[in-house]
């Protein structure tokens, strides 16, 4: 496994780690919806939540909430669109954000990351 790898699956560990810590419960990691990939499904209360997990040791293209882009939105409303097709009933978005620094690392998270 290579660095990025790594780097991905311990900023995720973190996200999850956070998550928890805020209350939600972590209902299945890596689940395939509608043909896409989810990093994390949590339950928050009523709501499930679709969590895209990015992780960024660099800034200069922006840094880890950036690379959220279109695309990706979309492939994450038809995740989220095929959940609700499976009887839920409150989806949300959210995404939690790694930044990694020198100094550590800042979690971000970010509810209704995503609307559609």
């Amino acid at each position: 496994m290579g660095i990025t790898q790594m780097r991905g699956r311990a900023g995720e560990a973190l996200a999850i780690a956070y998550l928890e810590l805020a209350g939600c419960r972590v209902l299945a990691r890596n689940l395939r919806l509608g043909g896409v990939e989810v990093d994390v499904v949590v339950g928050d209360g009523e709501a499930q939540v679709l969590v895209e997990v990015k992780v960024r040791a660099r800034s200069d293209y922006g840094g880890a909430l950036s690379a959220v882009d279109h695309a990706k939105q979309r492939r994450l409303i038809q995740a989220a669109r095929a959940l609700e097709q499976r009887g839920a009933r409150a989806v949300r978005i959210d995404v939690v954000a790694v930044d990694v620094s020198a100094d550590g690392a800042t979690v971000r998270h970010v509810r209704n990351a995503v609307t559609g």
